[in-house]
């Protein structure tokens, strides 16, 4: 056992909060501040897009745009995750994103938005790529399942309120809510570097841990990995893409409704995620993965796919809600899946970083070719086709092994290979 593996087991006595490391919910608190920041500016990024006289399609493009860089740097943040180590990669890449948030707020033309917004994607997935890398050697392997949902519920409990109050914030400008956003990310770095800069348990590893690097070749040999990456570019697709780019403007253009209104159906996304995440995180713990990971698949995709049709905002919201339950039964088994195969013992900084960047991509493709089809064809054909996407994860997962750990939580399973 390598002996960050064991100061985690350490970490883990005594703490008196659920038996994890006091580190991970140093990482809960900073996830809350970034989502309330996220959940500001979404209900005004695709209106201030579109306050440059650019369509719906160029309007999407800002989400993806955000997304493609993302996509683009995520090799490099996995690399720069195992050399420099997550801590360092963590406080750096909030502060990038907070810095071209920020810029956004000063945008006087829509191709000054779309670099400044851009350019936060590679600050973000240095934060995202190391955040997880930190969850997964932290976390007790038979608690992995409920780390990722405490981690993933602190940032959708900041999207529940952010995008109320970015909804009243449009009301007074379309930019307060970049400049309180950056506001918000520059707190988030600072809580971060206050808080892990003297940790044991968040330090660099060792050379000796260097020799449990995980190849991405590695990783593919495994089904269940493999099927984690079509599942999260479903889920990229419909919720980082789609939701935040066509969400909006169909609430204002279809349903006849406000902004603030707008601002209100991302929470209550939000809210139905939220609202099972702990649940699902401890039945994956238990029960294992597979199971969550193929209904939340089923309702995501189901209720995403109805958006469209629906008539009435109460009708709107009510499918929104049940997505976002879809969504939360969904991710805390997947990323544990993804945990189990890298192992406690392993840094898997590359295996990670393509694991969000098939969100990436789907983030990408998703509001590009919705907006197309919303553009072209009709709000119903656009959602129609995002929540289609699940069946492929549907598909992947239904042959994949199940890699919950079997023995007892020291033993660190690394998952199953096909």
């Amino acid at each position: 056992m390598s002996s960050s593996s064991a100061t985690a087991e350490q970490s883990t006595e005594g703490t008196g909060i659920g038996s994890l490391p006091r580190e991970i919910w140093i990482l809960v608190i900073g996830s809350f501040i970034v989502a309330v920041g996220m959940g500001i500016v979404a209900p005004a990024l695709p209106t201030f897009a579109t306050s440059f006289d650019v369509g719906v399609t160029a309007a999407s493009f800002v989400i993806s745009a955000f997304a493609l860089m993302r996509l683009a740097f995520a090799p490099v943040s996995g690399r720069l995750v195992s050399f420099f180590g997550e801590r360092s990669i963590y406080v750096w890449g909030i502060t990038i994103v907070g810095l071209s948030t920020a810029a956004c707020a000063f945008a006087g033309s829509y191709w000054q938005l779309l670099v400044f917004r851009a350019l936060g994607g590679t600050g973000s997935t240095m934060f995202t790529v190391s955040a997880v890398a930190l969850l997964v050697r932290l976390s007790p392997p038979h608690l992995r399942g409920r780390a990722s949902g405490v981690w993933a519920t602190s940032f959708l409990l900041g999207n529940v309120s952010g995008p109320i109050i970015g909804g009243l914030m449009v009301g007074y400008s379309l930019r307060l809510p970049f400049v309180t956003y950056g506001i918000a990310l520059f707190a988030a770095a600072f809580i971060g570097w206050l808080m892990l800069r003297r940790s044991t348990l968040a330090a660099p590893q060792t050379d000796t841990d260097a020799a449990q690097v995980m190849t991405v070749r590695q990783a593919l040999r495994h089904r269940t990995y493999r099927a984690a990456l079509l599942s999260n570019f479903s889920n990229g697709w419909a919720v980082f893409g789609v939701r935040i780019a066509l969400v909006p403007l169909f609430v204002v253009e279809v349903l006849r409704s406000s902004q603030s209104m707008a601002g209100v159906a991302l929470s209550v996304f939000a809210v139905g995620n939220a609202a099972v995440l702990l649940v699902s995180g401890r039945i994956a713990d238990q029960r294992g993965r597979k199971p969550l990971v193929l209904v939340g698949l089923a309702v995501s995709g189901a209720a995403t796919a109805s958006l469209g049709f629906t008539g009435s905002v109460p009708w709107f919201l009510a499918a929104s809600l049940i997505a976002g339950m879809g969504a939360g039964i969904l991710n805390p088994a997947q990323n544990a899946a993804v945990a189990d195969i890298i192992g406690a013992k392993g840094k898997g900084g590359p295996v990670l970083a393509s694991f969000q960047m098939s969100a990436d991509f789907g983030a990408i493709l998703g509001p590009l070719i919705a907006g197309v089809l919303a553009d072209a064809i009709s709000y119903q054909a656009a959602f129609a086709v995002t929540g289609f996407t699940a069946v492929l994860g549907l598909l992947a997962w239904a042959g994949a092994p199940e890699t919950r750990p079997a023995v007892e939580p020291a033993a660190q399973p690394v998952g199953e290979a096909a």
